[in-house]
């Protein structure tokens, strides 16, 4: 290694994982898959290589019966089409045509073999995508402005700025041993649509008069994410030049890697160090490393749209537009990919942009060809019009694939999101998240209502359950939903979610209320009131 792991220093402080990684890295299983485990199969993995496949962007996939799922990095959502067909041509011979678009941004198979993967990391490669460090502990994909270059109200074009970052860190050694995984998020955009503060390293939209000149640039959030103990990221007080962001953001991942927690896995994401350091201190030791930085100047974020984009929309440019598509619960199949591949030739600028509501977005439509490319078959499903739980409604895997997940997650928030459609008459689209385990992947604390699968026991036996939150929201005034008391068994989530919507409905103050600004006004006490009353009725009647 180019550095001095300080941390070996003290071999009694560390997990055991930390061996692991120090007696392999985690990049060097690629090579290990190529050469050896793909020739000679699953039964050849060993148990340490196993846990070092996060270095390929794989998992194990439930049951642990041979196959894996795969995250593939799409840096701040944007593809071309060739990038698109290739991953649907992945999906189709090697993935039972299944694609997920992930609250990353990412794309995710599931069902590979091992003997695969060296076909699909060439095939992936050829068209210039990895799934390289899209897991394990090392910068993963970073998330940014899925509307990049087009967007009109961003301050500046950030795809550029992505790529020099990425391009640092992806497969370098130097960085590839961290003490968990690491999230970065950039965007200019000023409504907050790479969900910042939920992210270890973040650049917001910023600028500051330096010189007698104003300069666009970034203001720096560092310690967020989510997890059994979620944490909002923090502000440092500096301002950051276009010029200076990766300067900034090497010098925050070497504070991650060099003074991060190693000692237990659950306790050492970035998020626990900044808590205990404090932003003060954080960033006297990030000038320490980089050299001085200008102070904060005028923030620009001007609230949270939750990355949602439904519709038709003006884009940057005269007479284009860009559309934003639903994507129930975020999964789609291989031949709808290759439909929207072609839409986006057709009638595009040949890009797809993923976002990190698990949704897509086609740009560059001139205005004379929009209503023909509604018209086209693959919208139909994946519309831009779709009704409001289902447009909000995001998921995670589940238990169908995920091994920490103990319930179905995808198939359950669909008929869920269908059963509020079909039963609540909202204006209001109300956010609505479901997780299968405390990792959150389908970050459940920012949504107006979280739902963590559990179980329950019941007379026939443990069945699957939620328990419900409320209250969460980000950008000004960002916070973490709340939990209420009381496990709702699964098959009854549609029904009781349906009273708790309409309580609001009946109670809030006018239209535009939004369902966060109520549970501001009311209060968490007022929600487990109104689910205690439900569940209580619910027993009564059984």
């Amino acid at each position: 290694m180019a550095y001095e792991p300080i941390w070996m220093a003290d071999p009694d402080k560390l997990n055991k994982f930390e061996f692991v990684k120090m007696e392999k890295d985690g990049l060097d299983v690629i090579r290990t898959i190529i050469e050896e485990y793909s020739v000679q199969g699953f039964d050849s993995i060993t148990a340490d290589d196993m846990d070092r496949f996060k270095w390929a962007g794989v998992y194990q996939q439930k049951p642990k019966d041979g196959h894996f799922m795969m995250r593939v990095r799409i840096n701040t959502g944007i593809m071309t089409t060739a990038q698109a067909r290739a991953l649907a041509e992945i999906a189709r011979l090697y993935g039972r045509d299944l694609v997920d678009v992930t609250t990353r941004q990412a794309i995710q198979f599931h069902w590979l073999t091992v003997e695969s993967l060296p076909d699909i990391f060439k095939r992936l490669e050829d068209v210039g995508l990895y799934s390289f460090e899209a897991c394990g502990d090392c910068p993963r994909t970073i998330v940014g402005n899925p509307l990049a270059g087009i967007d009109p109200h961003e301050l500046m074009d950030t795809t550029d700025l992505v790529e020099e970052i990425n391009d640092f860190f992806l497969m370098n050694r130097d960085f590839s041993n961290l003490p968990r995984k690491y999230k970065i998020s950039i965007s200019a955009n000023p409504y907050n649509n790479a969900n910042a503060e939920i992210n270890d390293l973040a650049l917001t939209p910023a600028v500051k008069v330096i010189d007698g000149q104003e300069v666009i640039g970034f203001h720096v959030m560092v310690g967020g994410g989510l997890s059994a103990k979620p944490h909002l990221a923090q502000p440092l007080d500096i301002f950051v030049r276009p010029e200076d962001a990766l300067r900034v953001a090497v010098g925050v991942t070497t504070i991650f890697r060099d003074y991060g927690y190693r000692q237990k896995r659950h306790h050492a994401r970035l998020k626990f160090l900044v808590a205990d350091w404090g932003p003060e201190k954080f960033k006297e030791k990030l000038v320490e490393l980089v050299g001085d930085l200008p102070s904060r100047g005028e923030d620009k974020t001007l609230g949270w749209e939750a990355a949602y984009f439904d519709g038709v929309h003006p884009q940057r440019g005269q007479g284009l537009n860009y559309v934003g598509l639903n994507v129930p619960v975020g999964r789609l199949d291989a031949d709808e990919l290759i439909q929207l591949a072609d839409a986006a030739d057709i009638y595009g600028d040949g890009k797809i942009r993923t976002t990190m509501s698990q949704n897509i977005i086609l740009s560059g439509v001139p205005d004379e060809k929009v209503e023909e490319l509604l018209d086209a078959p693959v919208l139909q499903r994946l519309t831009p019009n779709p009704r409001h739980f289902m447009s909000r409604t995001v998921s995670c895997t589940g238990n169908e694939f995920c091994n920490l997940a103990i319930v179905e997650t995808k198939n359950r928030a669909k008929l869920v999101a269908e059963y509020l459609d079909e039963n609540v008459a909202l204006n209001e689209k109300v956010r609505i998240h479901f997780i299968g385990c405390p990792n959150s992947c389908g970050q459940k604390h920012i949504a107006d209502i979280g739902l963590q699968g559990s179980l329950i026991k019941t007379p026939d036996g443990m069945v699957d359950a939620f328990d419900i939150a409320v209250g969460g929201s980000l950008g000004p005034g960002a916070q973490l939903n709340k939990a209420l008391k009381g496990r709702v068994k699964g098959d009854h989530v549609g029904p009781v979610l349906a009273q708790l919507l309409l309580f609001y409905k009946e109670n809030r103050l006018s239209p535009e209320e939004s369902f966060f600004e109520y549970t501001q006004r009311v209060g968490i006490p007022a929600f487990q009131e109104k689910l205690t009353e439900i569940l209580a009725s619910e027993t009564a009647a059984s």
